[in-house]
């Protein structure tokens, strides 16, 4: 580990687990945290997640020679233009967790003008539906993928330093470009999310709602779990990704239209063909993609 104060604007899961993996792994990291929410500061540092507790965003980057920001991406560009001037530090690495990344280098680049050279974008493929630093897991990352999208601009040395870090907590790092990083997310995680809510409330807004989750089904107990994650994330996940989220959707939608029309004129036979073709990907990926979650 090559950094000994960490910072954190934004202190939830992702952060509060980042901490936790340190402290598991006995490293000398000084933290210290700033979030809205004071509770989740407080039990941070009633658990020992974090050393200090900051005023403000401002306030908690003084010294730090890493800054996560860990905020909803929409809070971001306020957030940064609060601690703009880690920007151009040789001193500090700045990274974030946002699960949206175009938009996050696009506030960047906005802000300073030009890219930032310390600047590592970053997006961990790990998560829970439960919210919060009390949902903190020093395991969280363990066996998973964390994506980094750094720029043409972005420093060597700070993409190794974070790749490092994310090393150190267990995860496997790749890199690529921050649009293709929306477009692989918008289907593999922002698309089943959105498909979990619209299944969970057009199910719960039916007169016999009780009776179906009474019977619901392990299948549909899994898919709809991430139904319970948080809404204002995935709000703004939305809200800047979707472009690549409409897209993926029409797709999802041309063959929802395929696949009724085959069930309304009885070919099953046809139906039973896109069963097996997906069945035969899903074995076919199983080993790539077990245990990955958002």
């Amino acid at each position: 580990m090559q950094f000994e104060h960490i910072a954190f604007v934004g202190l939830g899961l992702i952060g509060g687990s980042i901490a936790a993996g340190f402290r598991q792994r006995d490293a000398a990291v000084r933290f210290s945290a700033f979030d809205i929410n004071t509770a989740n500061l407080k039990r941070a540092m009633d658990e020992g997640l974090i050393d200090d507790i900051a005023s403000s965003a401002k306030a908690a980057v003084v010294d730090a020679d890493l800054v996560v920001i860990a905020t909803p991406v929409v809070a971001m560009a306020e957030v940064m233009e609060e601690i703009k001037s880690v920007f151009s530090s040789a001193e500090v690495v700045v990274t974030d967790v946002g699960s949206v990344k175009a938009e996050v280098c696009d506030f960047v680049a906005d802000l300073l003008g030009q890219p930032a050279t310390n600047f590592v974008p970053g997006h961990p493929i790990a998560g829970s539906e439960q919210a919060g630093v009390g949902a903190a897991n020093g395991d969280l990352f363990a066996g998973r993928k964390t994506i980094l999208t750094p720029l043409a601009e972005t420093e060597s040395e700070a993409i190794a330093k974070v790749t490092a870090l994310w090393e150190t907590l267990d995860a496997t790092v790749v890199t690529m470009t921050p649009a293709h990083h929306d477009e692989i997310l918008a289907q593999t995680s922002h698309l089943p999310h959105l498909l979990a809510y619209a299944l969970v409330d057009t199910l719960s807004s039916g007169g016999d709602s009780l009776e179906i989750f009474q019977y619901a089904a392990g299948g549909f107990r899994d898919f709809s779990r991430i139904a319970a994650s948080d809404p204002v994330m995935w709000r703004d996940v939305f809200r800047t990704n979707s472009g690549p989220v409409l897209a993926a959707l029409s797709q999802f939608r041309d063959r929802l239209d395929e696949m009724e029309a085959l069930i309304r004129d009885g070919r099953v036979d046809d139906l039973a063909k896109i069963f097996a073709r997906a069945k035969a990907a899903r074995d076919h990926f199983s080993s790539l993609i077990e245990g990955d979650d958002d």
